[in-house]
């Protein structure tokens, strides 16, 4: 072990004596969300911060650490507004120094917190903050660490090996986002059924439209149809299938629309390809927009045609949004749509299939309605926000009572577990 990290261990560690309740039957949890970064457009990001905001404040007291805090992150844009705003809201907020994986002094703060504070759960999201999470949480004798992967990738026997041995050993819980991401955790990676939990994402709603004419912005006239995708621009999202797909359909629909909004490392793969295929008036790269729900509320259909998912946001989003969706049919997107009923499935990599599912959509408008008021209904009774951070709450009461701290010093307790 490094002399760095032996050190960090040899911290003074704080007494585990009783901390004052707030009443005769419990006091507050200390609640602290471990993440990589804060103020970037990731959807795990961003979702834990929401879910430190939104914990009920007579029960908990919530903290949130990001690790890559560097001078170099705090440049970006949204970031430094990000820590702030989650201190607006009540949560103290912990950055770390950290610009390498060999920078162990830079973790000095952290465990420092943990101790000083005696935090009752670590929750850690995402595969690096997961292993942080353990390792830092069981040395600071963290009663409750809960482990969370957002997004599930399989793939390598290293990452197994940790995700079995480290990360689901270490941690009370493992938290899968989809019943396949369990389904795989247990059958793939060998993790105990009893260690995985399965608790669905959530989304709030999004905000209403400004009422701006996206369309005239954009040059699009009041009749064409416009397909809509929301994602990073690399390759497990597969843009290239639905330009491609774009490019097969566009003959049959005068006028037709796809916008792709985000940006990412393969946006110069994705501008030669819509060149080699001469869709430049069809596929517009729109880059990071601040106006979804302007551009949603103008959209015919909505698409992710990724490779790889965990319980995407941006679905849940269309789906709020009241669009039929068409959708590949991996990771956790079943969990989502029913197919024929909020929309389509399709299989990944068939730009033929993926085009077809699109133009069914379009030459049926009255359908593709009521795709969309199905799948409103269904995202706001099944994958709101609220409802994520109610069990999650319950969960975090759940483990710290089966703790030896939690015997001792009761948590105010919660409602049983959603779902």
């Amino acid at each position: 072990m490094p002399d760095a990290l032996e050190q960090l261990i040899a911290l003074p560690q704080a007494p585990d004596t009783p901390a004052p309740s707030r009443n005769g039957h419990g006091r507050r949890l200390k609640v602290l969300q471990l993440t990589d970064r804060v103020g970037t457009h990731g959807g795990a990001e961003h979702l834990t911060m929401q879910i430190a905001e939104r914990l009920d404040p007579e029960r908990f007291e919530s903290f949130v650490c990001a690790t890559r805090f560097s001078a170099a992150e705090r440049a970006k844009e949204t970031v430094e507004e990000a820590a702030r705003e989650l201190e607006r809201n009540g949560v103290r907020f912990l950055g770390l120094d950290r610009r390498t994986r060999a920078h162990a002094w830079a973790w000095a703060p952290l465990v420092r917190l943990l101790r000083r504070e005696r935090i009752d759960v670590v929750h850690a999201h995402k595969f690096g903050s997961n292993i942080w999470g353990v390792v830092f949480g069981r040395m600071c004798r963290v009663p409750v660490v809960v482990t969370h992967e957002h997004g599930w990738s399989f793939e390598g026997r290293a990452k197994t090996i940790v995700d079995r041995e480290l990360i689901a050993r270490g941690s009370n819980a493992f938290v899968a986002v989809s019943r396949e991401d369990r389904r795989r955790m247990i059958e793939l990676q060998k993790i105990r059924p009893e260690d995985a939990v399965f608790i669905p994402n959530g989304i709030k709603a999004l905000p209403a439209p400004s009422g701006r004419d996206v369309r005239a912005e954009l040059g699009i006239a009041a009749g064409d149809r416009i397909v809509t995708t929301v994602g990073f621009l690399r390759r497990p999202k597969t843009m290239d299938v639905l330009i491609e797909a774009a490019a097969q359909i566009a003959p049959r629909f005068p006028g037709l629309r796809v916008l792709i909004v985000g940006e990412g490392a393969d946006r110069p793969a994705y501008e030669a390809l819509i060149e080699r295929l001469g869709v430049q008036d069809t596929v517009k790269l729109l880059g990071l927009r601040s106006d979804v729900p302007d551009l949603l509320a103008a959209s015919d259909v909505a698409v992710l045609s990724t490779n790889s998912e965990g319980s995407p946001l941006s679905v849940m989003e269309y789906m709020d949004a009241g669009l039929p969706v068409v959708a590949t049919r991996v990771g956790g997107i079943p969990d989502l749509i029913d197919d024929g009923v909020q929309g389509y499935l399709v299989e990944p990599q068939d730009p033929t299939g993926l085009g077809n599912a699109i133009a069914r959509v379009l030459d049926d408008p009255r359908e593709a309605r009521r795709m969309g008021e199905r799948g409103r209904e269904r995202r706001r009774r099944e994958f709101d926000i609220d409802v994520m951070v109610a069990n999650l709450q319950d969960l975090y009461l759940e483990l710290y009572a089966k703790t030896r701290r939690g015997r001792a010093q009761p948590a105010l307790r919660a409602h049983g577990r959603a779902g």
